[in-house]
């Protein structure tokens, strides 16, 4: 088994904490309701901790219909999560797993910067290809995106 890593960071107009409480939100479900074009629903089946199981629905049309994560790790006082895509309908037999690591850190204007890691398993020397790592990385940051320009359109909003 193989372990590609890409990372990527990029800075935030909001508050760590507000952020990683919006992120992390399991009643209010924010995803689905802002950005209803590429999400259905999301689907929690625990607390929000560690353990919790989230099924990610897509909209219609998309290639992928769902993906399943499982929460491994939430550290709240230093802004991190870490969670692991156990199940998913997309065709690719090669992928063992993709284990997800969010860390919010404060920048000096009082917003974050968001680093992303997303550690590839794969079986065998499977290497996925560039394009697909692409479009995940894209859909992640198209997620932050509409819930940093929520939190700061509602700022009362995980005060």
């Amino acid at each position: 088994m193989g372990v590609i890593t890409k990372t990527y960071e990029f800075p935030i107009p909001v508050a760590p904490s507000r952020m990683f409480k919006a992120m992390g939100d399991t009643k209010n479900n924010l995803v689905p309701t802002l950005l209803p074009s590429k999400i259905k629903s999301v689907e929690f089946v625990g607390h929000g901790g560690v353990g919790t199981i989230r099924t990610t629905y897509f909209a219609d049309g998309s290639p992928v219909k769902f993906v399943k994560h499982r929460m491994d790790e939430v550290d709240e006082a230093n802004h991190f999560c870490k969670f692991t895509l156990i199940e998913h309908d997309f065709n690719d037999d090669k992928l063992e797993s993709i284990v997800h690591e969010v860390k919010l850190d404060a920048s000096a204007d009082g917003g974050s910067i968001c680093k992303l890691s997303n550690h590839y398993h794969t079986k065998g020397d499977y290497v996925p290809k560039d394009e697909d790592i692409k479009a995940g990385e894209e859909q992640d940051k198209a997620i932050q995106v509409a819930i940093v320009e929520h939190l700061v359109a509602n700022p009362h909003l995980y005060a």
